[in-house]
């Protein structure tokens, strides 16, 4: 008799399983820098031990983490793409678009520096010396926020680089494009907290960085139920919440700091946007 009550018990179990899951399970799209980085290795822990959601990452670039957010396949997103982001809202899908944090964009390159990168007075001047030696770069070339970014830093330079010989596109994340331009002994544009993660095994130096046109800005934004019901709002609207609560901004400010001897990301929550 216990034997039969314990097996229609589980029975029942099982067949509530997915539901029950769905409602407790948060789907994260987001950038891979942060997943490359490793905070999310700290942050995602934090978050489940804390609320008992427990958070599937999707990392991918910011392209298409909004592209998920457009389809209601994700139900909150962690990008830095600032353009995309207001398009996105504009267009109704996202709610409550909050800033997180930030850091910057570098340029890289071999170490000694070919192209004399190092001299360039900006970022601007510094792909412009790339085209004119016509110097291996390496681009993501995955719509991701760092690759928007690169696309505005070519369109500032003065030079369509799409075609070039010199012009690589792994259609990669971060991490699998920096091995490339390592092995390549080329340069390419990464987020500082990737790269910095990641040096040790990178034959890869700075060699352009601290313009204003290489800052890296992240923000969460939740996915509507109204336009998607099947969204886990609950899941979404917390993870959110948790991102810029004080314990995870005292997370975000100290990541790395041990490793590196200074922060990969700085917080931002509550400061004012643009």
């Amino acid at each position: 008799m216990k034997n039969r009550i314990l097996a229609s018990l589980a029975g029942a179990i099982l067949c509530l399983g997915p539901a029950a899951f769905a409602q407790h399970s948060v789907i994260l799209a987001t950038t891979t820098s942060t997943q490359d980085s490793g905070l999310l290795d700290v942050l995602v822990p934090m978050f489940q031990k804390q609320t008992g959601f427990q958070v599937k990452t999707i990392a991918v670039g910011s392209g298409q983490a909004i592209a998920m957010g457009r389809k209601g396949e994700a139900d909150v997103l962690l990008v830095h793409s600032p353009e995309a982001e207001k398009a996105f809202m504009a267009d109704g899908p996202g709610l409550n678009r909050r800033l997180v944090m930030h850091n910057d964009f570098v340029v890289l390159g071999p170490q000694a520096d070919p192209a004399g990168l190092k001299a360039a007075p900006g970022a601007a001047a510094a792909f412009r010396k790339l085209a004119a030696g016509s110097f291996t770069f390496v681009s993501r070339a995955d719509q991701s926020g760092t690759h928007a970014q690169e696309k505005k830093l070519w369109k500032g330079a003065g030079v369509d680089p799409a075609g070039r010989p010199w012009y690589l596109e792994t259609g990669q994340g971060m991490g699998q494009t920096l091995n490339v331009a390592s092995e390549k002994k080329a340069y390419t544009l990464s987020d500082r907290g990737t790269f910095l993660a990641m040096r040790k095994n990178l034959g890869l130096a700075i060699v352009s960085e601290g313009d204003a046109s290489l800052a890296n800005i992240y923000h969460v934004i939740e996915i509507d139920p109204a336009k998607f019901p099947k969204v886990n709002a609950a899941g979404g609207k917390a993870f959110a919440a948790f991102l810029v609560s004080a314990p995870a901004q005292e997370v975000i400010r100290t990541f790395g700091k041990d490793r590196f001897g200074s922060p990969l990301f700085f917080p931002d929550a509550g400061k004012k946007d643009n």
